[in-house]
């Protein structure tokens, strides 16, 4: 009868996905690593944090 499934915020979850992955890309930065290798692992580790959430929703 309801749609259980809650409505998402994609902005809010890329976000959050992006500055938890940014907080590790920014140590590696600082111990050396080329930025722009970091930031490909911030936007990979995004994607990959939202389409294991979307993965998770898909299994409720």
């Amino acid at each position: 009868m309801y749609d259980k499934r809650p409505k998402r915020d994609w902005l809010s979850a890329v976000i959050t996905a992006a500055l938890g992955a940014g907080a590790v890309t920014y140590f590696a930065v600082s111990q050396g690593q080329h930025p722009l290798l970091a930031l490909g692992i911030t936007a990979f580790a995004t994607v990959a944090a939202l389409l294991v959430e979307e993965c998770l929703q898909l299994l409720k």
